[in-house]
Formats: structure tokens, sequence, C-alpha cells
């Protein structure tokens, strides 16, 4: 297939390329600042010249938007917000304007998009969606309105002959300098992954191969598509996700920190708190009743694999798969 990856240059793009290549398939890159084979540039705002390569493509997944990594600023969530939508909008618009349209577009959201919750987890028929809970920042709901445009940019555009999927993804591991995983572990090595504000949040997160495992089962099932939770199974409390994590780099101990420690450090990362505090329990009720199998649905067996991969060693799902082990 041809496969054209708006903003595919970042950690999730990365990923989905280097799997999707390996795959077989034709992948190009939509980019501001093309420097390779297989890129081409793009502003994400306006149609150009770029729209010629989802004109015949097979599938177009858009990641386009403004980092998350960020102090959470009236400018800066405007841009999270602007970014995302006119993203979605123009990319909606080359697949419209497009005489071979593509058979897929899968656009990217966020599991933000439910409420802060400790109770039942959120699957994707019963999931509360967030925006009005009490008790917590007032613009943590202006991030939920950012999930719900962004999808809304996507179920409004013109395209019949294109089925669309919007990606609920939770946070996305790899060993992938720069990462999530990557500032985590780097956290713990440091003897600071501790319970944030008593670690009781839910983490919802998805091992780096079984999202892309997870996209290709959705390339190919025509029968699903609106929002899909790309999340592991079993979201566990920050607590035990720093302490499973702790225990794959063998750190005996992570400090505890306070809201207003973890206020602090936020600060001085020049990121938010809402992405340690927000508690996130969402689970992927349509994949798995498509019969989705995951190859890490426990965060434990994923941290240690992982680790595994950051000290460069073998894979040991990758060497099962492939008749290795």
């Amino acid at each position: 297939m041809k496969i054209v990856i708006p903003a595919g240059t970042g950690q999730v793009g990365t990923i989905l390329k280097r799997e999707l290549a390996e795959a077989g398939h034709e992948v190009v890159v939509l980019t501001r600042r093309p420097v390779r084979d297989g890129e081409t540039r793009w502003d994400g705002e306006t149609l150009g010249p770029w729209a010629d390569v989802v004109d015949g493509s097979d599938v177009v997944i858009n990641l386009a938007g403004r980092g998350v990594s960020c102090r959470y600023t009236p400018a800066n969530l405007r841009a999270m917000m602007d970014s995302r939508v006119r993203s979605a909008e123009v990319v909606g618009e080359a697949i419209a304007a497009a005489a071979r349209p593509p058979r897929v577009w899968l656009q990217m959201s966020t599991a933000t998009i439910y409420a802060h919750s400790f109770a039942a987890p959120n699957d994707e028929a019963t999931g509360l969606l967030g925006g009005d809970e009490a008790g917590v920042p007032g613009y943590w709901g202006y991030s939920v309105e950012i999930a719900k445009a962004w999808e809304r940019a996507q179920e409004q555009a013109d395209t019949p002959h294109t089925r669309k999927v919007a990606l609920r993804s939770a946070m996305v591991m790899s060993p992938d300098r720069g990462g999530v995983f990557d500032i985590l572990l780097r956290l713990a090595r440091l003897g600071l992954g501790g319970p944030v504000a008593g670690g009781g949040q839910y983490v919802s997160w998805i091992y780096d191969r079984d999202f892309a495992r997870a996209v290709r089962f959705l390339i190919e099932r025509d029968d699903l598509d609106g929002p899909v939770n790309l999340a592991a199974p079993e979201p566990l409390p920050q607590r035990d996700f720093m302490r499973a994590l702790r225990t794959a780099w063998g750190v005996p101990v992570g400090l505890p920190a306070t809201k207003w420690m973890a206020e602090l450090g936020a600060f001085a990362l020049r990121s938010d708190t809402e992405l340690l505090l927000k508690s996130r329990r969402v689970v992927p009720g349509r994949l798995l009743d498509a019969g989705f199998s995951f190859d890490h649905a426990a965060w434990p067996d994923a941290a240690a694999n992982l680790a595994r991969r950051v000290r460069g060693g073998r894979d040991v799902t990758r060497d099962m798969a492939d008749g290795l082990v």
C-alpha cells in the first residue's frame, strides 16, 4: 500500500514509518522541513502540491498537531486547538479533492477526551467524556474541547468514499530518545520515580509495536470506523505504573512527590501537571471486541521489554514472532 503520514517525523510517526516500511509498504511523510527521501513539504494549513501524494494513496494517517509537552498557557492551548483542527480540515480537503481518494483516513485523537476519573474504565461505548468534572483546573476542560474539535473536524469532512477512524490514543511507550518512556525512565533512574500526589490517578498506555499493529489492524478492517481507543487493556494507578518501571530497570526506590512539588517540576521542565495528575482509565473496547490481541497487555511485562530494548537487548516478543526463540 501507499501510506501518507502528515506530520510523521515525531515519535509516533517514526514508530509507524518504521513498522509500516518493514512490512513492505510505501510510506510518504508530510513535514514542514523535508530532509530525507520519502518526505514531502506541507504547512499543515493550506492545500498545495503536497495534496498530489494523497491522490491515489491507499491510507492517510494524520498525526499533525502542536505537541502537548509545554506550559498550558492560553496561547499554547490556542495553538494546540488551531493546529489540530486546521490540519485535520486541510487533510479532509485534500481527500475530498482527490480523483482517487484513499480508502481509509486514520486521524490522531487522544485518550484525554475522557473524564478525569478513578471509577469505572472508559471504553468507546460507555466512557464518560470530560469537560465538566468538579475539582479539577478549569483549563483541563479546554484540553477536552481540543480533542472534541479535533475529532469533529474529521467527522465533518466531506469524504464519502473514505472510511474515517479517530485514534483515541493513550501514551505510546517506546525506547526512542525523547519519548514518554525515555522521560519517565530518566526520572526513575534519578530516584524520582515515586508516586505523584498519592499516585492513585490511572495511567493509560500502549506498547509501541502494539500501537503499530493496531493501526495496521484498523487499516485492514473495513467494518470499523469512528472513535477507537488505542490503549492497553490494563491501565493502572501511577504508583503501580512507576513501581513496575523501577523494577524493570532495577531501581529500588522512587521518591514520592506532592502536588506542589509536581507543579514545580513541571514548571522547570516547561511542561504541565495535567500530564501527571489527570486520571486516564481508558480501555480498548472496540479493538478487543473486533478480535485484536495485544502482545503486551500488562505494564510490568511491557516495561521489562522496553528496558531490554533500551539496554540493547533482544526484543523477545519480536524474536518469537520471527521464530528465533
